[in-house]
């Protein structure tokens, strides 16, 4: 359903949220290690990230990725599938064709559309800080 960026950027944003409850800045190199990702891809999904104003980025020998604790409950899963792969999710035929609709629909359409709602809902209302929670626990994992 996401592409592989934005499962990335789903991953290193939890990471970076469970790390930033813990008042800890992160690198690139550390995020990619935890969430078993390639670096340079991972840079590139962040930097999108931060041009998007969701997570922050500073340069320099200190520097790294971290979001403010405030903004850990306001922050929506769907605040980042939106700024890496758009609304495509919400719109897409289940089966990648160009031109499926209500009156014109592919033999799965009207089961993806259920499927498709009810993850809307769910990206709409998980916030970073419920699912960093999770993490600090140990009640959920990013890495086998």
């Amino acid at each position: 359903m996401f592409s592989k960026a934005c499962e990335y950027g789903i991953r290193a944003m939890l990471y970076i949220a469970e790390q930033s409850e813990n008042d800890n800045r992160v690198n690139i190199k550390e995020i990619s290690a935890a969430i078993d990702s390639p670096e340079a891809f991972t840079a590139k999904v962040l930097q999108q990230l931060a041009r998007n104003g969701i997570v922050d980025s500073l340069k320099g020998p200190t520097g790294g990725f971290s979001i403010i604790k405030d903004r850990l409950d306001e922050i929506k899963l769907q605040d980042i599938v939106y700024a890496i792969d758009g609304d495509q999710i919400y719109k897409g035929c289940g089966l990648g064709l160009p031109k499926c609709n209500d009156e014109r629909p592919c033999p799965v359409h009207h089961k993806y559309a259920a499927v498709r709602d009810e993850l809307e809902a769910m990206l709409e209302t998980t916030t970073l800080k419920e699912l960093a929670f999770g993490l600090n626990k140990g009640l959920t994992f990013l890495k086998r």
